[in-house]
């Protein structure tokens, strides 16, 4: 091993060796009951991928690499997804920007061809990522949600849930978002509060219920964020029991503008507090006016055309959205063929000019934006497929109810179950080219008919040559498709053999901001066309894990149009300051947050982001595994671990060193104190690791790890041993290289599934040491507890003798004495089992602290040439010779005894002044008090040590 952790390198050679071994394949022979599987939440193909996959991806890998190794046939299967929104968005706004085309100057099969072109590319950059991240895939079994085979799972699971009633098309109100023109799901609607104003319009009456006309002075006022929306007023509404508008119930009034006659109806849905207690009722253009509007059996009127402008000739239906013609569809030459917002002040100008504008107000509401392209959604009436989700929930409510899946941490089960008991029916059409076209055709009468293709429905419903068919144009949601996940991606219903070995899988691993779009639509699905050899429904995963969600220095969220994403190859190859602002701007919608996130990447990455070995940057992902929500990314960790990744280097490059020239016997267990005490360290921490793993908490895992290795193994037993290996008897020095040889094979084992490459390449080299080891670290046995290895009392007594050798160490800096220089030490009131743990240890002891003798005794005669310690009731007397030099001893103290004074009295100062206790958080001043403490306690021991240097003087 080099002197130096050349993790680049070594990175190199081993993915050399996992490829060459071909170590991340399963075994394809039909094992039973010991197989384990994750399916890799399949990433959207729009880009490089970042921390938040890099870090649900290494704690995937962590968990295959210990069941691996435990014993299990494991298989973690990757995909992509094809996102058909937002795919289709970055393919558009690059071909713009490449070509200055848009989609309609292709054909359909022509702009498809340009995003499989693109995806190659796009897919391409997302695997060499994760392969740099070292994580066990077999990359010639990748699965895309749009590729053949996966195609024809989706139009199988179309048709099946189409002929059990269960997929319908229908006329219903959804978010349409006219940038893309299409359908967006209510789960994809990014609500936003902000500032809006409530204009106050007034309508006149014109008829009472007896149809007396009114004198045009009668009129109502009503308030509304939304005035270009009158044009599809169907009706105005009241609270039944409103007294200022009670006695209008069953008039009439005529909308602004285009003089439409519209009824004022009773809904106890109004509240009266609201606005002026009256509602104009738009059922075509607002959620809570289409279900007023389907208790009141109104007309509903549409208003805009797929870009978001004014029709020419306005669209009427029935409540049951049959169209109907019972209203003038006339619209004003002046409103025609505009933007909604143009149109809206248009409509304003002209009501303030003819005195119908009253007022105006400035509110505060929440606006509904799309996700992807930013516009304000609009409600509006569409022909839409929807999948009937209540029988589906019962079913998967129950699963979850039953534990056959457990949701970690378990909070999240209550957030799983609220939503499941009010769930709506699932909108599953959108209006896009790229995806999986939805296996419906059409004849001329608008009949529909399910297949896979026209030919199988020709031969299916008997239909010549002469009827003409047409298929849907619209795509099926993205989500529709991802939620075969877990058994299309093994291989569903084409090839079965991979979903009998692993469904249903064993575990997912996703953020829990999905757990509506993809976790509760994949049960639902999975439950209802996967069934075991029993015909009962088979779970997609027995347990999910939820992750949080990573987040910037500044607790954001990460997000390319924030400018403050990192690529987590930048954190292993590392990145200048420039390039970093480079690569942040580059995607930003608004150009002037380019100057906000320059100035932040300053501030944040003042030299930019050096490089890191790859088991630093997992490390810390695993670090970061808590349970909480949000997760702030801190490079000061990483840092930390690229420091750990060392200290693991130089241990074990100590350890092969003294150990090269011996075998590993497993026989021989040592029977030297020092190694029954760290083979009993070692054996808890290999039983915590186990608990830890499988309770998912991977935060208090590093951290187990990290304490061991470095302070227990590193500072300690391997600092205890070197006088050992230097001074001790042959046989002692024997059994300590077998013991260090046996610990160090165990620590990279344990720290494997973490630390791939440094583990692997230092196991390459100690493996042949012990002919009982596999060449290949993860084809080893994790180890396990053992049962023999507890003995509580060595524990006991290590402790209390490492507080000595503490105690001496902290004695030789102070007085300047080498820590080779053989001390004499006696110890007064001791228990019996001390007395016989140092008898039966004490030529060991002894070695341990380069101690000349280490005496029990009753009393001291003369005490004044020794310092005098006491831990846990022994009194510790250690004898200084005549090469200290008193003099320079005592004027280092009485510095010290003058600083900390000063200390104490400013803090006296301060907790006297009244001002600072009324004024100051009582949390500073607690803090001031127990600094205080601590300083007076500190004062206490150096003037007792001033005073064993005054007895020797």
């Amino acid at each position: 091993m080099n002197k130096n952790f050349d993790f680049t390198l070594i990175e190199k050679k081993v993915q050399k060796i996992w490829k060459k071994n071909k170590l991340y394949c399963h075994q394809n022979n039909d094992v039973k009951n010991n197989n384990f599987c994750i399916m890799v939440p399949p990433p959207n193909i729009t880009g490089y991928l970042h921390m938040g996959h890099a870090f649900q991806q290494t704690i995937m890998d962590v968990l295959i690499r210990y069941y691996r190794m435990s014993g299990k046939n494991t298989l973690l299967q990757m995909g992509t997804d094809h996102a058909g929104i937002a795919t289709q968005m970055v393919v558009e706004r690059r071909l713009l920007k490449k070509e200055g085309k848009n989609k309609n100057s292709y054909s359909r099969k022509e702009f498809i061809s340009k995003i499989f072109d693109w995806k190659k590319k796009s897919e391409s950059i997302m695997f060499n990522q994760i392969k740099r991240l070292g994580h066990l895939i077999n990359w010639k079994k990748v699965r895309f949600t749009l590729d053949s085979d996966f195609s024809i799972a989706v139009k199988k699971v179309f048709i099946m849930l189409y002929k059990d009633g269960l997929i319908y098309r229908n006329k219903k109100l959804i978010y349409w978002d006219s940038k893309f023109q299409t359908v967006v799901s209510d789960l994809e609607v990014e609500n936003r509060i902000g500032n809006n104003t409530m204009w106050y319009i007034e309508y006149f009456l014109i008829y009472d219920c007896n149809h007396i006309k009114f004198t045009d002075k009668k009129s109502v006022v009503i308030a509304t964020t939304r005035p270009e929306t009158l044009l599809g007023d169907t009706a105005l509404a009241v609270h039944p029991d409103d007294i200022r508008y009670k006695k209008y119930i069953g008039c009439f009034v005529k909308v602004p503008l285009i003089n439409r006659i519209i009824p004022i109806i009773g809904d106890v849905s109004i509240d009266m507090s609201k606005g002026t207690g009256c509602m104009k009722v738009t059922p075509a253009h607002d959620f809570n006016d289409y279900n007023i509007g389907q208790r009141n059996k109104l007309p509903m009127i549409d208003i805009f055309t797929k870009d978001g402008k004014i029709l020419n000739k306005l669209n009427v239906f029935d409540y049951n959205g049959k169209k109907i013609k019972i209203f003038d569809c006339f619209v004003p030459k002046d409103f025609r063929s505009l933007d909604r917002f143009i149109v809206r002040k248009k409509i304003l100008l002209i009501l303030k000019k003819i005195g119908l504008l009253k007022k105006s107000v400035i509110c505060k509401n929440s606006i509904p934006y799309g996700d992807r392209s930013g516009v304000i959604l609009e409600p509006k009436l569409t022909n839409q497929w929807y999948l009937s989700t209540k029988l589906l929930s019962i079913t998967a409510i129950n699963a979850v109810k039953e534990k056959k899946i457990v949701f970690v941490p378990k909070q999240y089960t209550n957030m799983f179950l609220s939503w499941m008991n009010n769930i709506q029916d699932w909108c599953i059409s959108r209006q896009l080219w790229w995806g999986h076209q939805i296996p419906v055709w059409y004849d001329l009468q608008d009949n529909i008919y399910v297949g896979e293709n026209e030919e199988s429905i020709r031969k299916e419903y008997s239909l010549n040559k002469d009827i003409m068919l047409n298929q849907d144009p619209d795509v099926l949601d993205t989500w529709f498709s991802s939620s075969l996940w877990t058994f299309a991606g093994l291989g569903w219903p084409i090839n079965n053999k991979k979903l009998s070995m692993f469904h249903p899988t064993d575990i997912l691993v996703c953020g829990f901001d999905i757990i509506f779009f993809w976790i509760a639509r994949m049960i639902m699905i999975t439950m209802h066309i996967v069934k075991d050899k029993y015909g009962n429904p088979q779970i997609p995963f027995k347990k999910v894990y939820f992750t949080g969600l990573i987040r910037d220095e500044d607790g954001r969220k990460m997000s390319k149009s924030y400018g403050n994403v990192l690529d987590p190859l930048d954190m292993i190859d590392g990145i200048s300051l420039k390039e970093l602002i480079k690569k942040r701007t580059k995607n930003l919608i608004h150009n002037k947050t380019s100057e906000i996130v320059k100035l932040n990447t300053i501030k944040n990455f003042p030299n930019g982001i050096c490089v890191h070995s790859v088991d630093a940057v997992r490390y810390n992902f695993i670090s970061l595994a808590t349970t909480s929500r949000n997760i702030n990314w801190n490079m000061n960790r990483l840092k930390g671990y690229q420091n750990f990744c060392n200290k693991i280097w130089h241990a074990s490059r100590f350890v092969i060193k003294n150990i090269k020239n011996n075998i590993f016997l497993k026989k021989n267990i040592s029977t030297l104190l020092l190694d029954q005490w760290i083979y009993i360290k070692l054996n808890n921490v290999i039983k915590k690791y186990h608990c830890f793993l499988k309770l998912f908490r991977f935060d208090r895992l590093s951290v187990l790890l990290y304490k061991f290795i470095w302070n227990i193994f590193c500072d300690q037993y391997l600092e205890m041993i070197k006088p050992i290996l230097q001074l001790g008897l042959d046989y002692e020095k024997n059994q300590i290289k077998n013991t260090l040889l046996y610990v160090l094979s165990s620590l990279l084992l344990i720290t494997h599934p973490i630390m791939p490459f440094i583990t692997t390449y230092i196991w390459n080299i100690v493996y042949k040491l012990n002919i009982e080891l596999n060449s290949n670290i993860f084809l080893n046995k994790f180890p396990q507890y053992n049962i023999m290895f507890c003995n509580k009392y060595i524990i006991k007594f290590m402790s209390w003798f490492k507080k000595i050798i503490s105690i001496l160490r902290c004695i030789r800096v102070d007085t300047k004495v080498k820590h080779t220089k053989l001390l004499k030490v006696y110890l007064k009131n001791i228990s019996i089992n001390q007395r016989v743990f140092l008898y039966e240890n004490n030529v060991l002891l002894k070695k341990i602290a380069y101690l000349d003798c280490l005496i029990e005794i009753t009393d001291l005669d003369d005490c004044s040439s020794y310092i005098m310690r006491v831990i846990d009731n022994t009194e510790i007397f250690i004898l200084i010779d005549s090469h200290l030099n008193i003099n320079i001893e005592l004027n280092r103290i009485n510095k010290k005894i003058i600083s900390i004074n000063k200390k104490i009295k400013k803090i006296k100062f301060l907790l006297l002044n009244k001002d600072f206790l009324i004024k100051a958080p009582s949390c500073f001043i607690l803090e001031k008090k127990s600094l205080l403490i601590s300083l007076e306690n500190s004062l206490k021991n150096i003037i007792n040590q001033k005073k064993d240097y005054l007895k020797i003087s």
